[in-house]
């Protein structure tokens, strides 16, 4: 009788868990995602847009790309054009401050919540038309942001 009670409790055990994991990975997938533009992409795998690239869909974000080359990265194609997309959170930037000066309007009218600054990006005059515009700056890695769940 003590064995068999046993038992029973293991597998409620084992379906809360199943359970709890599953309520985890909905969570993780309803809150978590947010449509990211990387700007400045590169099919170089060594270039740190095209690794943000990989965590990010890694991480199940909704992600496209911008770049000078076309190509495609862990089934994210790099767009050459400038496109007006619809529901952006985030703009990542892998561009240097001279080279963001000709994406203001367009990074602007996409209407982000955010945009990200990586190192050797960093732009105070890009920041104050950001904040003039009620779009929140974050200079920080996109990478370790994903690294340390802080995305």
């Amino acid at each position: 009788m003590k064995l068999r009670l046993v038992k029973v409790s293991c597998q409620i055990d084992d379906s809360i868990q199943g359970v709890l994991l599953s309520l985890t990975s909905i969570n993780k997938i309803l809150t978590v995602n947010k449509r990211t533009l990387v700007l400045g992409a590169s099919t170089n795998s060594y270039r740190y847009s095209n690794m943000a690239i990989r965590r990010l869909v890694d991480n199940q974000q909704d992600t496209l790309a911008f770049g000078l080359k076309p190509g495609n990265v862990s089934g994210v194609n790099i767009d050459t054009e400038l496109i007006s997309y619809d529901g952006i959170d985030t703009v990542t930037l892998y561009l240097n401050p001279k080279r963001q000066e000709q994406y203001y309007d367009y990074i602007i009218s996409l209407k982000p919540k955010r945009v990200i600054f990586n190192p050797g990006t960093e732009n105070p005059e890009f920041y104050q038309i950001l904040r003039e515009n009620n779009i929140q700056i974050e200079v920080a890695c996109t990478l370790v942001l994903l690294a340390t769940d802080q995305y």
